[in-house]
């Protein structure tokens, strides 16, 4: 019974409500009338032409319920105000606004993997920011953002408190207090359903791994969705290209512990069944060159299908089609599969499509280099017909300048002009200058400044230009230096130095000096995009100050062209350089040779080098590096070969594990005497290089094994083998971000007891 009347009692006061709702809105229901003004209360920041601008009405309009509403409804988008009302008094209209308070300030707290700058920029995207009207809405998106940027770091544990501050002037202060927790990592990796391979097999193709002694540079041990993604990628890849046509991946998951510290992922792969290739054919369009196509096939039959050499053949097919202006030939693969004996027939079909020439070459990327600098590089012209071959040479000599990290051509149809298409070449510039600065005081020498700068793209002009300088007394050195590559239109380089440098061994003031002042020019000419012809003239005057410890070589030397000698040097002398890259060659070799005669002076002489280079891609990140030098040096006239034309061995970039310029002749070693070079010298370097272990695919830090061997000889000694030195040894190189490094760390295979080790080596220059 109590519940009935309950129910009973619930019924009329429903009613009752309804009733009075409905006589309310007839109360209120808004009659049109004709607005005789419109006045504005509330505004504090907001201008009154802002509102003004936003009703949809003006004096003498008729106002009506739906313009009410409107105008409400457009104010309220403004985003400006969190309250908005509008009365009548006599056919006034005032409209009663309050404004939303402005954020002053956005601070964080406790937060350390990111800087505040940069999360205050993530805020700004989504309209939180300093100076913006304050929506109590925008706290949770802000949270959100803030979470989604820390678990993109792997960062699960995040908890975020945000503190809203009023302050005067209708302001807020915004915190956010973070605690971010730990980082989560990644505990394990399981492949599930493989059967031919091993699952550390496959574990060693993802980036993505449990962590390694170098985890903390490359953080592999950290989840990323797009990282799996492409590890995912790469272990299909695997497959795809040892002939598991079929092969499919049916689930990545991943899991992360309770206490948002360990993440574990799970691949389910369906390996499926391997097949052989049985026969490769042709068919469609060749231009009648079916020879020279059939000459670019790396598929072969009688042996698993690799999707890696029919993207290899497709990428030469069409890359030879646009050699003849074809820029966007197809060549499409068609399979056909016999399931019964697991064996797949190859059919590549080629469209030429239509021929194409080249409207207009682009530049982008370049910020600082100038466009002509790389302009000047390209083979390919504008309003020429396409030519893929020119357009791959244009893309390796612009690497070659060693100006940018990275270099890349795309190929855009022109709109309504299908014989047309545009080349835009695009570039990611890199720091080609180098500084060392250096200061020292002694109580024999005084104060000691030293200052070396050296651009290779000086102001974006493609011209180096180069500065050292030392105000030691031991080593007093002035040296001025430019290259012009382009002096004339044609691409003839010139080359200017000027140099001034005294050298005392000793503090003694009483000490030997020798100084040496001299100055050359040199001009290359291109006779073709590889090779490089060089000729230049100097002269030079070497000038010994007599004092005491004066080397027996050195006085010998003064005896014979007395105590100031000068020589007038003609320079000849040819490079070839057909690299992929200047900053990490894969392939490709350098050739380098050089002779200089003094033709007039005290001094005649003739002295030369051959260097040659060749990189071979072991595979896509390991590559081989070898490299050869051989340098002579004799006498022209009736005086003997000069000393301070001596070549010099041992350190970096010689015969690794010595000290640097340390080496010994033999008859220097037979007398008990120190170092100071021979007139040849032979040098044999070996290497191979791949990623740092643990380093991922990082293209910067390498790490690399060598074998060095050299030998430095008097002028009537003959190359033998049995005077040479060599060592082995391991080392890493890194384009950091003060510089490239280089440490090298060797141990000798052939030494004599007087030479001077030097275990550990490195270099190291400053970029800006």
């Amino acid at each position: 019974m109590r519940t009935l009347n309950s129910l009973r009692r619930s019924v009329v006061y429903g009613l009752c409500i309804a009733f009075g709702g409905a006589l309310m809105q007839a109360a209120w229901a808004l009659e049109p009338f004709v607005v005789r003004d419109i006045r504005i209360e509330g505004l504090q920041r907001v201008e009154a032409g802002t509102v003004f601008a936003s009703i949809p009405v003006r004096v003498g309009d008729s106002f009506t319920e739906e313009k009410a509403s409107a105008s409400i409804r457009s104010l309220f988008s403004l985003g400006l105000f969190k309250d908005v009302r509008i009365d009548n008094k006599d056919g006034v209209i005032v409209v009663i606004v309050e404004e939303r308070p402005n954020v002053a300030e956005v601070d964080f707290s406790g937060n350390r993997e990111f800087d505040k700058d940069l999360l205050k920029r993530a805020l700004r995207d989504i309209g939180l920011s300093e100076g913006r009207p304050f929506d109590k809405a925008l706290v949770d998106r802000a949270e959100q953002e803030l979470k989604t940027q820390y678990i993109n770091k792997s960062l699960y544990g995040i908890e975020i408190v945000t503190t809203v501050t009023p302050i005067e002037r209708n302001r807020v202060n915004v915190s956010f207090a973070i605690t971010e927790g730990e980082i989560a990592k990644i505990s394990e990796i399981n492949i599930v359903g493989n059967k031919a391979f091993t699952a550390d097999k496959l574990r060693g193709l993802f980036d993505s791994d449990t962590g390694n002694w170098l985890s903390w540079y490359t953080k592999s041990n950290r989840y990323s969705r797009t990282k799996l993604n492409a590890d995912v990628e790469s272990l299909r890849a695997f497959y795809m290209a040892r002939g598991f046509l079929e092969f499919k991946v049916d689930a990545s998951q991943v899991a992360i512990s309770p206490d948002k510290k360990d993440i574990a992922i799970t691949v389910s792969v369906t390996e499926g069944e391997q097949f052989v290739v049985s026969e490769i054919k042709l068919a469609g369009n060749y231009l009648n060159k079916e020879h020279e196509f059939q000459s670019l096939v790396t598929i072969k039959a009688g042996e698993p299908y690799n999707a890696n050499d029919v993207a290899q053949t497709t990428k030469a097919f069409t890359d030879y089609f646009a050699n003849f202006g074809y820029a966007f030939a197809r060549a499409e693969v068609r399979t056909s599969v016999d399931r019964a004996t697991n064996r797949v027939a190859i059919t590549l079909v080629a469209d030429p499509s239509r021929r194409v020439y080249v409207r207009r070459i682009n530049v982008a990327g370049n910020d600082r280099t100038r466009d002509e600098v790389i302009r000047r590089e390209f083979r390919q012209l504008e309003a020429a017909w396409y030519d893929g071959e020119k357009i791959r040479t244009s893309r390796n000599r612009v690497d070659r300048l060693g100006y940018f990290t990275n270099v890349g051509i795309d190929t855009q149809e022109v709109a309504g002009s299908p014989d047309q298409v545009d080349l835009t070449i695009t570039v990611a510039e890199k720091p080609t200058g180098s500084i060392s600065l250096g200061a020292g005081i002694s109580s024999a020498e005084g104060l000691g400044l030293s200052f070396g700068f050296k651009q290779d793209n000086a102001f974006g002009s493609g011209n180096s230009l180069g500065i050292e300088l030392n105000t030691s007394k031991a080593n007093r050195t002035l040296v001025l230096s430019t290259t012009n590559p382009y002096f004339t239109d044609d691409g003839v380089s010139r080359s200017l130095d000027l140099y001034q440098r005294t050298a005392r061994p000793y503090a003694d003031v009483d000490s030997y000096a020798i100084e040496t002042t001299g100055v050359g020019v040199r001009f290359g000419v291109p006779f073709s995009d590889a090779d490089t012809v060089y000729f230049g003239i100097g002269w030079d005057k070497t000038r010994i100050l007599p004092g005491t410890y004066l080397p027996t070589v050195y006085d010998d030397y003064a005896k014979e062209y007395g105590f100031e000698a000068t020589a007038l040097p003609v320079t000849v002398g040819w490079s070839r350089d057909t690299r992929d890259s200047a900053l990490v060659p894969s392939t490709g070799r350098v050739i380098r040779t050089n002779a200089e005669w003094s033709v007039s002076g005290d001094m005649r002489y003739v002295r030369g080098t051959a260097q040659f280079q060749q990189f071979y891609p072991i595979s896509r990140t390991i590559t081989a590096a070898f490299n050869s030098e051989l340098s002579l040096g004799a006498a022209t006239g009736s005086s003997s070969y000069p000393v301070f034309k001596n070549y010099y061995l041992g350190g970096l970039g010689s015969v690794r594990g010595f000290e640097q310029g340390s080496l010994t002749t033999a008859a220097q070693r037979a007398a008990s005497l120190t170092a100071t070079g021979g007139a040849k010298k032979v040098v044999f370097n070996a290497e191979v290089l791949s990623p740092f272990p643990g380093g991922g695919s990082d293209r910067t830090l390498r790490a690399f094994a060598f074998v060095d061997a050299g030998g430095i000889y008097a002028p009537d000694e003959s190359l033998q083998l049995g005077d040479m030195r060599a060592s082995y040894g391991v080392g890493v190189s890194w384009i950091s971000p003060v510089g490239p490094l280089r440490l090298a760390i060797a141990r000798p295979l052939s030494k004599f007891d007087a030479d001077r080790m030097q275990n550990v080596q490195f270099q190291i220059g400053t970029t800006f």
